[in-house]
């Protein structure tokens, strides 16, 4: 259906009257898709949908033996206890807390050279670039910048890869390779082994794991009996950058391109920020919660380009099972399109208009409880990382509205295309101007703190 899929699929079920449940075919693949809060949490929390169907590319890619993909069983639970307890709970998440204010701060600075170098700054390569570099940081700690480079061409190799129509995940025809998807596939996946595996034995070698708060360190520091295989720990690590490079740098553009559309809200967020924070320190994860009125900027972007508007990996019905009545035999495809519920007048007032005191109006949260808004999912299957994901936006923007005002370069065009990721179709330029002399600001220490292999400021084993 193309880059606007969530549109088309929005438009027909309204028009058919199916906005609750709708059921068509994809080649021999049966599909339904819900664009309703309702039928949408049957399909969203229902044990029927417990797994996902995996495209031959994302299996060739190894996503198979990552979170996302695994089947339902005890080493998908044992995945998900892992992430949960070692990998995405609140205290990991603080521990990295300063790779995000180190990525964010080299950021800040290199706005600043593009505007002073070209006189406009093209945002999404700087996010990500920091995206990258945040990512990386987290899951393998220190990494040679030959590496990071590695590993950047092959997340965006994945990306195209994975994005592709291809005919076999539609049809049985796997005597087949058209356009050569799986071939190239095979190619990167031996690459992403290779990379991935020499990295953890590199870490494995040098023997010291204690104090170090990367993903990979906290993988080898599990106790035996806990600890995964070789080529299940390059899976997981693999899925980890691979998923989490370019959500946040897309989710950053579209709320910048927001920002500059509406000087009023900026201004607002800025008078909040310099109530909070002053003009003499640098923003801090801990100054967030106090930040309501940013975290509905979020909130709000969240609603009106949620990152995956068809709640990007669908589910799969593992038995017989009715949603809303209606039967769905074992095997069908169900999606949730998240565009079509956020822009649905009869949920949301107004839906059209950007509008960030909606939130504070009525707190709505976004993390899967509410499917009214839950751009990462909900259930079982959830996104494990988006408390990390929220809390790394929440600072980059914040000390992006703290340090610069952000004026447009040229006419903001909110054209959408879907790829893996809501992206912005044209990349958002602009212009930015110094609040203040950034070497007045007083800056957490922890973010300058180059002991910690992991960039964390504290050990938290």
């Amino acid at each position: 259906m193309g880059p606007l899929a969530h549109r088309k699929l929005s438009a027909l079920s309204t028009s058919l009257n199916a906005t609750r449940l709708m059921g068509f075919s994809l080649g021999t693949t049966r599909v339904i898709i819900s664009s309703d809060p309702h039928t949408a949490n049957e399909i969203l929390y229902g044990q029927s949908f417990s797994d996902r169907p995996i495209k031959i590319s994302a299996k060739v890619l190894l996503f198979e033996r990552a979170i996302g993909f695994a089947p339902s069983g005890e080493y998908w639970r044992s995945l998900r206890r892992m992430a949960a307890t070692h990998m995405f709970s609140p205290r990991r998440i603080a521990c990295l807390g300063g790779v995000r204010g180190r990525v964010v701060e080299e950021m800040v600075v290199g706005v600043w050279r593009e505007m002073e170098e070209k006189g406009v700054v093209e945002l999404r390569e700087i996010l990500q670039m920091g995206s990258l570099s945040s990512v990386v940081e987290s899951v393998f700690g220190k990494c040679l910048p030959s590496e990071r480079e590695e590993l950047r061409l092959m997340v965006k190799e994945g990306y195209e890869l994975i994005g592709r129509f291809n005919w076999e995940d539609y049809f049985p025809l796997g005597f087949l390779d058209f356009y050569g998807v799986k071939r190239k596939c095979h190619k990167l996946a031996t690459r992403v082994k290779i990379l991935v595996a020499q990295i953890i034995r590199e870490r494995r070698n040098e023997g010291e794991l204690e104090g170090r708060n990367d993903f990979l360190s906290v993988l080898l520091s599990l106790p035996e009996e806990e600890r995964l295989c070789d080529s299940d720990m390059v899976a997981v690590l693999w899925e980890m950058i691979f998923r989490g490079t370019d959500t946040v740098a897309f989710l950053l553009e579209w709320i910048m391109a927001r920002i500059v559309l509406h000087p009023d809200i900026q201004a607002k967020a800025q008078q909040e920020l310099d109530a909070c924070i002053g003009v003499h320190r640098q923003v801090e994860d801990s100054d967030i919660p106090k930040l309501a009125y940013l975290q509905a900027i979020v909130k709000e972007v969240l609603r009106m380009h949620p990152p995956g508007p068809l709640l990007s990996w669908a589910r799969l019905a593992v038995h017989d099972v009715h949603v809303d009545k209606y039967f769905i035999p074992a095997g069908t495809t169900a999606m949730v399109n998240m565009w079509a519920i956020t822009h649905d007048a009869s949920i949301w007032k107004e839906p059209w208009v950007f509008r960030p005191e909606r939130f504070i109006e009525e707190n709505v949260s976004v993390m899967g409880s509410d499917l009214r808004l839950a751009p990462f999912g909900a259930g079982r299957r959830v996104c494990p990382g988006k408390a990390l994901g929220l809390t790394t936006v929440h600072l980059w923007l914040a000390r992006f509205l703290h340090q610069y005002t952000w004026c447009t370069a040229r006419s903001v065009d909110l054209s959408e295309r879907l790829h893996l990721s809501l992206e912005m179709k044209k990349p958002l330029a602009c212009k930015v101007f110094q609040r203040f002399d950034v070497n007045k600001l007083v800056c957490d220490p922890c973010f300058h703190r180059d002991s910690n292999p992991s960039g964390g400021s504290k050990n938290c084993k």
